[in-house]
Parts: C-alpha cells; structure tokens; sequence
C-alpha cells in the first residue's frame, strides 16, 4: 500500500520549499498523496503554485485583512480539523516556521498521524526573533516525529532538544532546487523591469517586512537605503514590498520620491529568481534569502539581530547587520567601495545549503523511516 502523505502550506516561502517534494513524490507510486493550501498568505502564495502547476486539493482560504495571529491560529485548528476528520493519513508535511507548520503539526499529533518537519532544527535561541517563526518552529519539533534536517549544525541543535538520532535525517534545503528550477523558466519582465534588465547598472535588491522590523527598525532600513540611493544615484534600488499595510505605509513615504529606487509589488518567483542572480548585492531581513542568494554567490547584508542560518554566515555570504541605520549604510558603502570585502562574500562562497536534489534525498528519508529503503545518505 502506498504511504497516504499530505503536504499542508500556507505561505509563498511553504510552497517554494515543498514545490520540489510535491513534484518528487508525485512521480514516485508508493506514495499516494494530497496537497492542502491554508492560503494564510493568498495573492503571493497563488503565483508560486501557478509557476509550478500545483493544485491544491484543499484550499482553506484562511487570509483575513488584518488578522491577528490568535485568530489565524484558531480559524487554521478548526479548518484542518473538518479535513483530517474525513481522511486517514499515514505522513503529514510540514515546512519551516508559520502558523500553518505550527497547526498541522498540532492537529496531526490530535490525530496520532506521522509528522515529517521539512527544515527541521532551525534556532536563533530567542522565542521573540523572529516571531513568532522562532517558537513556532520549535513546537513543530517537539510534535514531529521525522526531522528533516538541511544541514549538519540543525541535527546537533535537535539532539541537544532531545531528539532521536534516528529520526533525524540530514537532508540540505529544497529551497535551492527550487530555486534552481525557476531560474531555468521562461523569463518575462514586466514593463517597470525591462529597462533595469537591459541596463548594466547595477541592482541592489532589497527585501524587507518582517514582523519585528515593523515600527522603527524599518523606518531605520528604509532611511538607510535612502542615503545610498543619494550617494549612488547611478545604482537601481528595486524594492518588491509587501502587501501588508504595517510594511507599506513605511515604506512609500520614505522611499517613493528618489528617481533612482523602484518600489514595486512582490514579484513572481521566476522574476524574483532572475532579479536575485541579476543584482549586485542583496539588503534583507528574509530567510529564505539567506539560502538562494549563494547559489548565484551575490552578497547578502541582513537586516535582522540574529539568524537561524549560521552557515549562510560562517560561509561568508552572509553578514549580520541588523536595524542600524549607520551600520546597514556603512556595509553597503563597504560592499561598493571595496573589491576584497565583496569576492569574501561572493566569488569566494561555496553554497552550503544543497545541490538540486534535496527533495530525493527527503524522499528517500521518508521510505528509510518507514522500513521501505534499507539505506539514507546524508548531505554534507
């Protein structure tokens, strides 16, 4: 009998990263599996899904304008709950660090189903950055029954937590066979991106609205990117800004009246993909960003205290930044003006994260763990 598996995501950074399972286990018989979309984040979620032909088998539909996380929380239990009610699952999939990780995993525990945590053992050791993706992260671990581990460092955080060895699987970051597969798609700028893609001006890529850069620390972000525009007006500032209000009515009023900044509406994946092999460094307080900026070695400054993704760091194509406004304008000025400090953090990096063929290896994981493979080999 083929393992009966469910794949849940809610956010465009979900389906990126379970895009490449999805696909993998489709082509494989000895799984029989089912998608489901919370839709937590809707517009943004529904072009990773459009770039990668994937129809989900349930779409929840939970995005709510301005939705506080106790009601997002509360409207995913009840909606999960009337799905998994009906069907008898043997796997659930979970990826990273949202609520919709977070209540699949709790809902699947409800009903005694195998939990497999995609991007497992993640930590930055501070429940409130990011948040609330820290502890959400970490309940999912403690309910998970099979780890899914992209690097080596994430297996010891997860055995110091307390988990078996044997239920740790040391797999890479789908992120980056994503990643890879969109860049190879068909490429069609939009109006406002022709003439930055035709142009050899160079391209500072910023993306930034996390939770907690809300208030102050992005008025602080956006300030900085304001004095590097005037001092470089011959550089391209292409900002896609998200779409929550929090994140916008920052942004715009600092940042829409310099000719040589581009706020525009987050892109399609395939654009984004282009736009990040396409720049000339990266400003931001993504995750995600840490892992697909070094497959195409461009130099990440982020705009966060701490980050999850020691690797990105240690190999150099990442620096930690934080919210300053001088230190974030002193990097950047440091990353333009002097040539050894930027090959540190490009022409020399080596992407510690994977090598296209993550989501095998997971499958492969999962067939170990259920006594289908007799054998597993890690990434390293």
């Amino acid at each position: 009998m083929p393992i009966k598996t469910v794949v849940i995501f809610g956010t465009r950074p979900d389906a990126i990263k379970m895009a490449p399972i999805i696909r993998c286990l489709e082509q494989d018989d000895r799984f029989s599996l089912k998608t489901i979309s919370t839709a937590q984040h809707r517009s943004m979620l529904d072009d990773v899904l459009k770039v990668f032909n994937i129809k989900p088998d349930y779409d929840l539909n939970v995005m709510k304008a301005r939705q506080t996380l106790p009601q997002l929380t509360g409207n995913l239990i009840y909606a999960l709950d009337k799905i998994f009610a009906n069907e008898g699952f043997d796997l659930v999939l979970v990826q990273g660090d949202t609520t919709s990780t977070f209540v699949g995993a709790l809902i699947s525990f409800y009903y005694h189903t195998v939990v497999g945590h995609v991007e497992a053992g993640l930590r930055t050791g501070d429940k409130y950055h990011p948040f609330p993706e820290e502890m959400n992260r970490k309940i999912t671990g403690v309910l998970a029954d099979i780890h899914f581990a992209p690097l080596q460092s994430n297996k010891e955080y997860l055995l110091r937590e307390g988990v078996s060895e044997e239920d740790i699987y040391v797999t890479g970051n789908t992120v980056v066979d994503a990643i890879l597969a969109a860049s190879k798609k068909p490429f069609f700028p939009s109006n406002e991106l022709k003439s930055i893609f035709k142009t050899n001006r160079k391209i500072i890529l910023i993306t930034a609205h996390r939770r907690e850069n809300w208030g102050k620390p992005l008025e602080n972000i956006c300030k900085a990117i304001s004095l590097l525009a005037r001092r470089y007006p011959d550089l391209e500032f292409v900002y896609p800004v998200h779409l929550n209000p929090a994140v916008r009515e920052i942004v715009f009023p600092i940042l829409s009246s310099q000719p040589n900044i581009l706020l525009i509406s987050p892109l399609d994946y395939i654009t984004f993909s282009h736009l990040i092999s396409r720049s000339f460094f990266i400003l931001s307080d993504s995750g995600g960003i840490q892992e697909e900026a070094p497959t195409f070695k461009k130099p990440v400054l982020l705009l966060r205290e701490t980050t999850e993704r020691q690797e990105a760091v240690k190999c150099g194509s990442v620096k930690l930044v934080g919210t300053s406004k001088d230190k974030i304008y002193e990097n950047a000025v440091k990353l333009m003006e002097d040539r050894k400090f930027y090959d540190s953090m490009s022409v020399n990096v080596r992407n510690p994260f994977g090598d296209g063929k993550v989501s095998e290896r997971i499958k492969n994981a999962i067939l170990h763990h259920f006594g289908i493979a007799n054998e597993f080999e890690e990434w390293n």
